[in-house]
């Protein structure tokens, strides 16, 4: 039977590289010249630490973050900007949590998605991926189409597509 999985990575290369890229970015713009910025990744835990001046320069270089990963491949919707910025003495410091993995709530919502679109297909969840399987391909490429024009809030790759 044809499958595929359904999954929500997050390519640690790219993201590394949209990181160096912003910061050289930053360094190079007027408004930021003599201003504190600092831009930290932790590849481990999937954060990224930053620190600046004011709330402004925080806004404007989430904004080039985000422009940059996006312009390397990695999803908007992967950056959860949840967590609010604290004032930290002279400036503010701001953690992004960058979604890698689909969660079991998240992938919970793929599953009933699927299951309530009445295709005949099965989803089950496996770990951090949702496995689709059916008896035809037509179903699991509409399974898709259906992932992609549902807005679930989380990005979400496709692969190993099986016949």
């Amino acid at each position: 039977m044809p499958s595929f999985d359904i999954v929500s990575k997050v390519d640690t290369q790219a993201l590394d590289n949209a990181v160096n890229v912003t910061t050289k970015e930053i360094s190079n713009r007027f408004d930021f010249k003599g201003s504190p910025v600092e831009i930290n990744l932790n590849k481990k835990e999937f954060t990224i630490a930053v620190t600046v001046e004011d709330e402004m320069k925080l806004r404007q270089l989430i904004e080039v973050l985000i422009n940059r990963a996006h312009k390397q491949g990695i999803a908007p919707e992967a950056f959860d900007q949840s967590k609010k910025p604290y004032p930290s003495g002279k400036t503010f410091k701001h953690e992004i949590l960058v979604r890698n993995g689909l969660k079991m709530e998240d992938a919970k919502k793929v599953v009933k998605l699927i299951k309530d679109s009445g295709l005949k297909v099965q989803a089950q969840i496996m770990d951090e991926t949702v496995r689709v399987t059916g008896k035809k391909i037509d179903d699991l490429q509409e399974v898709i189409a259906l992932c992609r024009a549902s807005d679930i809030g989380i990005p979400l790759q496709y692969e190993n597509m099986r016949n």
